[in-house]
């Protein structure tokens, strides 16, 4: 089993970044908690801010695109940052697991929309919008969150439901995903779509089996509790929605 994915850490008591030592904690729906010494802003969307000291300054951040266009592509209006030393925690009030992403300089990473919770200033954000393959999960496509590292080391922190699995992927090496399933993938990671038609058999006629397929060299981030609106044709169900209990509940998060 050396090549499945494997779990990343549910809690991390003393992660470290430039200027920054933070923790992973709580089991059920957790928290990101830092301590910076003001040498290295933290930005984040305003809404996942849990607690901070109340001494801790925060502003806006900068953005490379306008709000307006933001706001009309369906992203958060506003990046907040932390502008001084001091104490402060994030969380997605959502059951999941929070991810600590390292980024050296010149690397880049990809993350699905509304799962980005914090990174640091020297970590330029961007976003796209994703067609083609999304169509047949979202009605028109979804965005994409882009994060790239301009300097030194730092770190993106993301928020996935269920647990995160991380693949690290060799050159050539591929692995298809559940398009629910992806939470995030290396700019030095390609993604395609493999669809497989049944007209006979258990799934039926006109049933497809849908998997957005990685091809490395980079890592690719799995959330085992992924999601779909009712009605897409997506994955093994071939059109049917997701069953109610604890799925459920957490696809009533997501859509929210």
């Amino acid at each position: 089993m050396s090549s499945a994915p494997k779990i990343l850490p549910t809690q991390i008591q003393e992660g470290t970044a430039s200027g920054i030592r933070y923790r992973l904690e709580g089991e059920l729906v957790p928290a990101l908690h830092m301590a910076l010494d003001g040498s290295m802003p933290v930005y984040f969307e305003h809404h996942v801010l849990l607690w901070k000291h109340p001494t801790l300054q925060i502003g806006l951040h900068p953005l490379r695109k306008g709000l307006v266009r933001r706001a009309f592509a369906g992203m958060p209006l506003l990046l907040l940052q932390i502008e001084s030393g001091g104490e402060v925690a994030f969380s997605r009030d959502a059951p999941g697991h929070v991810a600590a992403l390292h980024l050296q300089a010149g690397a880049g990473i990809q993350v699905r929309e509304h799962q980005f919770l914090a990174a640091t200033q020297n970590i330029e954000y961007d976003y796209s919008r994703m067609k083609g393959f999304a169509n047949m999960m979202y009605g028109g496509g979804f965005f994409i969150d882009q994060f790239m590292c301009t300097s030194g080391e730092g770190v993106v922190w993301v928020h996935g439901y269920g647990n995160v699995f991380e693949k690290v992927l060799d050159p050539g090496e591929s692995i298809d995903i559940e398009p629910g399933g992806w939470l995030y993938y290396d700019h030095s990671v390609s993604m395609s779509q493999e669809v497989y038609g049944f007209k006979t058999g258990l799934l039926g006629g006109g049933g497809n089996l849908v998997f957005n397929r990685f091809t490395g060299p980079g890592r690719v981030g799995l959330q085992s509790a992924y999601y779909h609106p009712p009605g897409a044709e997506t994955g093994a169900g071939g059109g049917q929605g997701q069953a109610p209990g604890m799925g459920g509940l957490l696809g009533g998060l997501l859509g929210n």
